[in-house]
């Protein structure tokens, strides 16, 4: 899922000259992908809960690649392949939507003990991280071949991961009772009905962090072509520098913080100050190294708060309720990764001073969200023994 997206991230300039597209329509390629996910990562967790993981990501991987082969095919064979490619992308979300999601909790079915969980969830944190620093040089790197070419290696990623899901995982045989649907709803609801306002400044948070990171990716991608004429893998490499600072300050954060809520609060509030800072005085920064400098400090302090707000899901919501909750977050996170992309092209259309604006706006008002809708010592209500099935079953399906 990571590549799927982030991987075309500098590829989009070269797009819009070869096909003649706006700035805006070249960035939708991106968000169809995720108002997709958005849309249907919690119904394709409840059908891989009904039946089984495998059963699920298999045909999504492959509903994937046939949208990775649309958009290549429609590149090659088509004079004017925007709407296919649209179409394809819509395809793609849809089957990655089925996929990274429900490896989360296919690790919980596969082991039992919490230190072999934690062990495997902490591996497929880290191949995702790698993937986001990784995903733009690669990015480059295929677009070197052709501009299409980044399709294209979709269906050949898809195919490698599905024969190694195929011939690698063997999941245990379910021995629960599926939710019934509407009890999966009502218990849901409930939830969030108990949990208190909190959990929605942790969604808006996560949002607006993802919104921010996707925003001024598509702007610096654009940039540095535009203004720097910087092409190819070299432009792979400096979009790179700003993740690869998000990823080591995310990884940091997390040996940072433990259980201390006080201290997750603290680290999110000043990761979104220390961004808005940096997004403020881009707005007036000239040349290229100070540019990315600035937008490396926003990255840090972005990969500051992020691991915080998982964190404080995680110890701020009962364990039989995390996976409701942090599948719900995942997908609200998405909400800001669709909507980045095409408001930084409709702002950056009318100057970098809108767009910064709007960014260190959006990362002040996270930061007051936080300071003031989060309580560290709050703890969640006790709940009774059937709430608790339930909603452990239905955080399953979720994930």
């Amino acid at each position: 899922m990571t590549l799927g997206n982030s991987m075309l991230i500098p590829v989009l300039p070269a797009i819009r000259k070869q096909l003649s597209i706006t700035s805006f329509q070249s960035s939708l390629l991106i968000t169809v992908y995720s108002v997709m996910a958005i849309i249907l990562i919690p119904l394709a967790g409840y059908l891989s809960d009904r039946f089984g993981r495998k059963k699920i990501i298999i045909p999504a991987l492959i509903v994937t690649a046939v949208g990775g082969a649309i958009c290549g095919a429609a590149s090659m064979l088509m004079a004017h392949p925007y709407g296919l490619l649209v179409g394809g992308r819509i395809v793609q979300g849809i089957g990655a939507a089925g996929a990274m999601p429900i490896v989360i909790p296919l690790v919980g079915d596969l082991f039992k003990s919490e230190e072999q969980v934690s062990g495997g969830l902490g591996l497929i944190e880290t191949s995702n991280t790698f993937g986001k620093v990784l995903s733009p040089i690669l990015g480059s790197l295929i677009a070197w071949l052709s501009w299409y070419a980044p399709f294209l290696s979709i269906p050949v990623f898809c195919a490698i991961s599905i024969l190694l899901v195929a011939v690698q995982v063997k999941p245990p045989r379910k021995e629960e009772t599926p939710v019934p649907f509407h009890e999966f709803v009502h218990t849901l609801g409930k939830l969030f009905r108990k949990q208190g306002r909190w959990l929605y400044v942790v969604f808006a948070s996560g949002g607006l962090a993802m919104f921010m990171l996707f925003a001024f990716l598509i702007y610096l991608s654009d940039t540095l072509e535009e203004q720097f004429h910087l092409k190819g893998i070299g432009k792979g490499f400096v979009l790179a520098v700003p993740l690869a600072l998000l990823c080591t300050a995310s990884y940091l954060t997390g040996k940072i913080i433990g259980e201390s809520k006080a201290r997750m609060k603290w680290m999110i509030t000043g990761g979104f100050v220390l961004s808005a800072i940096a997004l403020f005085f881009t707005m007036t920064a000239q040349g290229l190294v100070f540019r990315i400098a600035l937008l490396s400090v926003s990255g840090v302090g972005i990969g500051a708060a992020l691991p915080a707000l998982d964190a404080l899901i995680t110890e701020g919501v009962e364990k039989e309720e995390r996976g409701t909750v942090t599948s719900l977050y995942s997908s609200l996170r998405f909400v800001g990764v669709a909507l980045g992309p095409p408001v930084a092209s409709l702002l950056a259309a009318r100057g970098s001073e809108q767009l910064f604006w709007t960014l260190a706006g959006a990362s002040l008002l996270s930061a007051v969200l936080v300071l003031f809708g989060i309580q560290s010592g709050a703890k969640p209500a006790p709940r009774n023994r059937r709430n608790r099935q339930v909603v452990q079953r239905a955080g399953k399906a979720l994930q």
